[in-house]
């Protein structure tokens, strides 16, 4: 199962909306399973997601991720059920938290215990939901919510929201195995740290819940670059690799696969804010496990190598670096590339 995160379109104003439809239509007629967006400190993900579900039909519409901490339990479950009215059922909601930083200073919150925080969000979340069969008392930790309808209260247009939780570092991985039902994997995510520390923490938890490992779905994001110039398709990705990189979030991943050193020299040519040397010191061994780079043909085998240890695997473009014309084009070129074979898997599971 593919999708394809449709994050930055061109254009400004009503333009922007309407570009950002039509790749989500064309990944829709391309076979792709779900399309998904984002946010960050500039835009949300339930706006784009409402004029992503407006344009399709079929496909699932996904935030990957959406800031947990960024809104109260009860406009999330308010803003999820509109979308899902709107989507007619199609929509799974992706929350995480950010590093603690960005808890901080984007949401005013403190970047205290960001797991825990984040499964008592989707605790709450599941009450409210279903805020139809009677009203929601929770008094705990990091929220208090006391609601009581005041009027009949009609039920959500499904009984059951699907959420995915966002985790890379262990703590948060164990956070969906317990509570929800898919665990939003990382960009930087490879097959060695999947084998080696995510799929071991997550079924360790799932297990100790008392629930069935089906029961959670392991999704994977896989940056693509598809270029003429392969070389420049490469560098695009180390960019964006040693972004990530400047973050203690990702020192196990490093460390496991021997990085540590090459992670030190991205973090202090990033304090110079040297962006050439912040490329150079990025292994190329790191550009082949965590993304793909080809010239156009090459997309689909290289994807299909990464999806084998996932459910489903979100396909996007380079999360740093590029313009929002960039981003398009780097968009229409994944769906593209994938449209063929998407078919042909098509035909196969007739």
């Amino acid at each position: 199962m593919y999708g394809v995160t449709v994050f930055a379109a061109a254009g400004r104003g009503p333009e922007r909306f309407r570009r950002a439809a039509d790749l989500a239509a064309e990944a829709e007629v391309a076979g792709f399973s779900a399309v998904w967006t984002g946010e960050l400190y500039s835009r949300s993900a339930t706006i784009p997601m409402a004029a992503l579900s407006a344009a399709t039909t079929q496909v699932q519409v996904g935030s990957c991720i959406a800031y947990g901490v960024g809104r109260s339990p009860l406009i999330w479950a308010a803003e999820a059920r509109d979308l899902d009215d709107l989507s007619g059922g199609r929509i799974i909601l992706g929350l995480g938290n950010g590093t603690s930083a960005m808890m901080e200073n984007w949401h005013g919150v403190s970047g205290e215990a960001p797991a825990a925080r984040l499964e008592e969000l989707v605790t709450v979340l599941r009450q409210l939901w279903r805020l139809d069969q009677g009203p929601v008392h929770h008094d705990g930790r990091f929220y208090r919510v006391h609601v009581v309808p005041t009027d009949d209260m009609p039920p959500p247009y499904r009984p059951y929201l699907p959420i995915w939780t966002a985790g890379v570092n262990p703590a948060m991985i164990r956070v969906a195995g317990r509570v929800a039902d898919g665990l939003v994997g990382h960009p930087m995510f490879s097959a060695e740290y999947v084998a080696e520390v995510v799929r071991p923490e997550l079924d360790a938890a799932t297990t100790r819940a008392g629930r069935d490992h089906d029961d959670v779905a392991l999704t994977g994001i896989l940056m693509c670059a598809v270029n003429e110039d392969e070389d420049a398709a490469r560098r695009q990705l180390a960019y964006a690799i040693a972004q990530y990189a400047a973050s203690r979030v990702y020192e196990r991943l490093f460390a496991l696969h021997g990085w540590a050193k090459e992670q030190q020299l991205i973090r202090e040519a990033a304090r110079r804010r040297d962006a050439e040397a912040m490329i150079a010191a990025v292994p190329d061994a790191a550009i082949d496990a965590i993304g793909v780079a080809c010239r156009p043909g090459g997309l689909a085998t290289r994807a299909a190598q990464h999806a084998r240890r996932y459910r489903h695997l979100n396909l996007v473009v380079p999360t740093w670096g590029l313009t929002h014309d960039q981003a398009e084009q780097g968009t229409r070129a994944i769906i593209a590339e994938m449209r063929d074979a998407l078919k042909e898997q098509a035909v196969a599971g007739q």
